[in-house]
């Protein structure tokens, strides 16, 4: 088994002022060799975005680019026609391929918007740009995996697509609660962010917004010290 920690005080940041990230990995002015990418996955970037502000339209390509919040309502709009709101308990995925632009915008006049923002780099370049979004329950994640993103030719139950053979997890676990996850691939990896509490995996001790990379084995247990929130992200490796 191989691992790699990476402590939520190593991430690299940016304070705008009206947005605050802390970058996982390399992104805009935050650059580390030693930091690029976890596999498939490029960006994991931990967002808050503070009242009435938000980021103008921009373009992205060739990129599988999911949205989840965390705390209050990320306002969406692009140029596929889509316009809504991104909430708690929410997923959003657009898949990117022969470009497409679009806005992110806080509305609240008083509530600062939380949200994790993550890029997969795709396995098949310029596909038809894809949006959607879906809301995903509380319960289908306590204590157990919930699938909230799948690859587009292999979807398991209410997942969203991808062009990519990665998945992402998302689960609650109470203190005191293991969970073990098989890999799909022997050239899989998984990178588990723990976006509260505090868990065990793989004689690592890591707590809020640590994240910890595994590759090179089948199988992985997570126990939790707590109640714990995480992101898990499962992408190929190569």
């Amino acid at each position: 088994m191989k691992t790699i920690v990476d402590k939520s005080d190593t991430r690299g940041v940016a304070n705008h002022g009206w947005l605050k990230s802390y970058h996982t990995f390399s992104f805009a002015s935050y650059q580390n060799a030693e930091r690029m990418n976890f596999g498939a996955l490029r960006v994991l970037n931990d967002d808050l975005v503070k009242p009435k502000m938000g980021f103008g339209t921009h373009p992205h390509q060739n990129m599988e680019i999911i949205s989840i919040p965390l705390k209050g309502a990320l306002s969406h709009k692009d140029n596929m026609g889509n316009k809504r709101a991104i909430e708690v308990g929410e997923v959003q995925v657009m898949s990117a391929g022969t470009g497409l632009t679009h806005s992110e915008f806080n509305d609240s006049k008083t509530d600062a918007v939380n949200f994790l923002q993550l890029w997969i780099t795709p396995e098949e370049m310029s596909v038809e740009p894809n949006y959607e979004q879906r809301v995903f329950s509380s319960e289908g994640k306590k204590n157990q995996l919930q699938t909230v993103v799948a690859p587009k030719d292999k979807i398991e139950g209410d997942a969203l697509p991808i062009s990519q053979q990665a998945y992402i997890y998302r689960t609650h676990l109470d203190a005191d609660m293991a969970i073990d996850i098989n890999m799909k691939s022997e050239d899989n990896g998984l990178y588990i962010f723990v976006v509260d509490g505090e868990v065990e995996v793989a004689n690592n001790t890591l707590g809020k917004r640590d994240a910890i990379g595994v590759s090179e084995t089948e199988h992985i247990e997570i126990k939790s010290n707590s109640n714990s929130e995480l992101v898990i992200v499962e992408v190929p490796m190569n």
